[in-house]
């Protein structure tokens, strides 16, 4: 069994410290940050469901934050299984996963890997689900050279001028240069290795058949601008193979809506957890 470690971390199976934020009580609500950013990054969401009446709890992934860099591990049954570690080592159950890109990935393959005992539903926010890369019987996808050539020619020689470079349009140009600052700072905390790791594995990794096993509710939220997750590559096709799937689109909205448009997912999360708080079926909010 994963263990709790004092103050605020938890270790793997396969001795891997993962810090974790626990904030109030009642029904929890387990979010699981992008690539490259921390838990830190889910505060203002924590926030508002806290002071709804939930128990917020969020993770560091390895090689982020306050976690371990292990320099291993950065495969997506490994990543499904720190978010077991999670769930297992503060014994959740009727929980509510909220995913951010990369996040929802590994949200998906927990589902497939672990089932949905513990999970009531999920909230996948501009997911990079359900594959991203072009393949013959993927036309559509992004060809591996453009990821090869983020990876060699740009984390690997400057990440700080990447990130300067791709801050818009992961956000917008009215966002605050000191909200920019934040995410800037929370992403220059992350293992550069395990960036790397992660881009090959989100790059390469298909997750068509096991999106189609899942019957968990399941929001998506997507905005129509997002560079990052292409609308109809990820939401929309998303959407069409989850069996109970309801796709929720923020017209012109960036990768980052979390902050953009934070208001607005602040009341869609709640509106959602709180409908399976109370067994509500919501109304398709949108067909795929």
């Amino acid at each position: 069994m994963p263990a709790l470690l004092s103050p605020g971390f938890i270790r793997t199976l396969d001795g891997v410290d993962l810090f974790y934020r626990d904030w109030g009580s009642g029904r929890p609500v387990v979010f699981v940050a992008s690539w490259s950013l921390p838990s830190e990054s889910w505060s203002y969401q924590m926030l508002a469901l806290l002071d709804a009446g939930y128990r917020v709890i969020a993770f560091d992934r390895r090689g982020h934050g306050r976690s371990s860099d292990p320099g291993r591990g950065y495969d997506f049954d490994t990543l499904a299984a720190d978010l077991a570690a999670v769930l297992e080592a503060l014994d959740l159950r009727d929980v509510t996963l909220v995913g951010h890109s990369m996040g929802c990935n590994e949200i998906v393959r927990y589902l497939h890997r672990y089932g949905s005992a513990r999970v009531a539903g999920a909230a996948l926010l501009g997911t990079m689900t359900p594959f991203v890369l072009k393949t013959p019987d993927n036309p559509d996808g992004i060809d591996a050279s453009y990821f090869e050539a983020v990876r060699r020619e740009q984390l690997m020689v400057d990440f700080p001028q990447w990130i300067d470079e791709n801050m818009l349009p992961f956000v917008d140009a009215d966002t605050p240069a000191g909200m920019k600052d934040w995410v800037r700072g929370m992403a220059l905390g992350a293992s550069l290795q395990a960036l790397v790791e992660c881009n090959r594995a989100l790059a390469s990794t298909d997750f068509r058949a096991e999106m189609a096993r899942i019957r968990v509710p399941v929001l998506l939220i997507s905005g129509t601008a997002d560079a990052s997750a292409p609308y109809a590559l990820t939401a929309q096709a998303s959407a069409r193979l989850l069996p109970d799937a309801r796709l929720r689109s923020y017209e012109g909205a960036p990768h980052g809506m979390f902050i953009t448009h934070r208001a607005q997912v602040n009341a869609d999360l709640l509106e959602f957890v709180e409908g399976l708080v109370h067994n509500r079926r919501h109304p398709i909010l949108e067909e795929a």
